[in-house]
């Protein structure tokens, strides 16, 4: 008798590595595509080409280590585009699939889905980049295949982008000596990419794209990105609209706030000069950072390419000339009560973050948060959780179209409310991912397969705005949202429209968006109440059980 061996998604993954190579001599001409750096050959199965593993940046290695990006030599050979290029240096997490592909410096890959069947002229284009806290997260990630997202909307091509994250994307160097000339470190992802929108400007339209119609958009640190975007002079004309799934300005750190994890290296290596950090070889570098994930730094507000104050940057109109779609999920914080291993960690390590979050706030805005905690009905813990849907999430992308919108940015806005079947989960953080792309059997933070119905709409949506900046579908009319009647359409198995949600969270909590509360544990003491109060219940060995949310919730920006 026949028995199924079944496969790890970890071994899965890492079984679709493979290396495009140069090829030589003929090639089918029906699946290529000449672009200034090369000629790429794809791979067509049921009328969608996909081209994987596409250079879009010089390998950032050797003394390109922790530089800017350089652009793509031009080049006159043949190419497989048949495997995705590596993912960038993260630690292995289950949640984050990506993670089990082959990593390297070498990261600076993207990958183009099309639908033959349409032949369609200058088809609008879309450009992902995918989440995971700035440390974690790469396109082999399968919750990311764009082939059912072109399927369903065949005259859209959908573009992923890979790129620099962690240790190797968002590090502060000034304390070090040599680190002057590492000035751009803090946001290399960020800058990888513009070089990538840069490439798809000069290359998409060979694949039958129009360079004028790029819709950029992400989720978690991808929604904090495509936010970032519109207000960065050096991204300015190189997409015309924006959609920011469960991320915005706020997911930034202050200079200050990236000391931290600097201070972590140093201790870690011994090393205090760039000279020998650029000749750690690439194997130690992975080891090291192993040592270093939990602790990474988003992008930075240095006031050279991020504005230290980003939500004025709205208000000023920078970003008046880009369409956005906006939004967050209702249950957002309760993602991580997967993450850091269940509800009883969860419990003992949300109040911990919350403390240290409260201690920062004046006596003023503390009284806020009573009000507001004690509106709430339920448990402490899932008021913390709403706590931080509120000034994590929902908040954040409400001052930000509100800021877009006030200037005369075309602006809508959304909030979804449909579930995972997971335990505890409700409509937690990237929920909707497996939605959007059209990929229901990738049940990671669904739990179940999700509802077709439900998919198919969310990803006309998402298409219908990219071509037109509009994203109604059928008799389902999507208002503009404006900073008064605050129209919002919630999605889920009966999407609809609504007018100001929550409105009494908002005016209570808005204030307090200047605290830029954000994931950030690196810092965060023990010295709480709740803390001392839980040794004195518990006695020691509860000491354990935070020690190890702590541990791991650490990571909690992460998607």
């Amino acid at each position: 008798m026949e028995q199924t061996v079944s496969i790890s998604p970890r071994d899965k993954i890492r079984a679709s590595y493979g290396v495009n190579h140069q090829v030589e001599g003929s090639f089918n001409p029906s699946v290529a595509v000449k672009c200034y750096n090369g000629t790429f050959l794809g791979q067509q199965d049921e009328g969608i080409l996909a081209f994987r593993g596409i250079p879009y940046a010089k390998p950032p290695v050797g003394s390109r280590r922790w530089k800017r990006p350089a652009p793509a030599a031009p080049n006159d050979g043949v190419y497989e585009a048949y495997y995705f290029g590596k993912s960038p240096i993260q630690t292995e997490w289950e949640t984050e699939q990506g993670s089990y592909y082959p990593q390297g410096e070498d990261c600076l890959y993207l990958n183009i889905w099309m639908n033959r069947t349409n032949t369609t002229a200058k088809k609008p284009v879309m450009v992902f980049f995918h989440g995971g806290g700035f440390g974690w997260g790469g396109t082999a990630d399968p919750l990311y295949d764009g082939a059912n997202f072109v399927r369903e909307n065949p005259d859209i091509i959908l573009v992923t982008v890979g790129y620099r994250i962690g240790l190797m994307g968002f590090v502060d160097f000034s304390a070090l000596k040599g680190g002057s000339n590492f000035a751009d470190a803090p946001n290399l992802g960020i800058l990888d990419q513009i070089e990538s929108l840069r490439w798809v400007q000069k290359n998409i339209a060979f694949f039958g794209g129009d360079r004028k119609n790029v819709t950029i958009f992400g989720e978690s640190a991808g929604g904090a990105s495509v936010s970032l975007l519109p207000i960065i002079p050096k991204a300015k004309g190189l997409f015309r609209r924006v959609i920011a799934q469960s991320g915005s300005v706020a997911l930034t750190f202050s200079k200050e706030q990236c000391k931290p994890f600097t201070r972590r290296l140093i201790e870690e290596t011994g090393i205090h000069s760039m000279a020998k950090l650029m000749a750690l070889p690439e194997k130690e570098l992975i080891a090291l950072n192993e040592k270093l994930n939990a602790y990474n730094n988003f992008p930075q507000r240095d006031g050279k390419l991020i504005p230290k104050e980003p939500y004025k940057a709205y208000e000023i109109g920078m970003s008046a000339n880009v369409d956005m779609l906006i939004g967050t999920n209702s249950d957002e914080s309760r993602y991580w009560v997967g993450e850091i291993g269940g509800i009883v960690p969860y419990r003992f390590s949300i109040p911990i973050k919350f403390e240290n979050d409260l201690k920062t706030f004046d006596r003023k805005d503390q009284e806020r948060v009573k009000v507001f905690m004690n509106r709430l009905d339920g448990y402490g813990i899932w008021k913390m959780s709403e706590f931080y849907d509120e000034m994590m999430f929902r908040l954040p992308a409400v001052k930000q179209a509100e800021c877009h919108a006030s200037y005369g940015g075309r602006t809508y806005m959304y909030y979804w409310t449909e579930p995972s079947t997971k335990e505890y989960c409700g409509a937690c953080h990237a929920v909707e991912l497996s939605y959007v792309f059209g990929n229901l059997d990738e049940t990671i933070f669904t739990g179940e397969r999700g509802d077709e119905a439900l998919s198919k709409q969310v990803m006309t949506m998402w298409a219908n705005f990219a071509r037109t900046g509009d994203p109604s579908v059928g008799d389902l009319k999507w208002k503009r949202y404006d900073p008064f009647s605050r129209p919002t359409m919630i999605l889920c198995k009966d999407s609809h429209m609504e007018d100001d949600v929550l409105p009494e969270q908002r005016r209570l909590l808005f204030p307090l968006l200047r605290y830029m509360i954000n994931p950030s544990y690196a810092e965060m003491s023990y010295n709480v109440p709740f803390v001392h109060k839980t040794i004195g219940l518990a006695a020691l060995a509860a000491v354990g059980v935070i020690g190890l949310g702590i541990g791991v919730i650490r990571m909690l920006g992460r998607k």
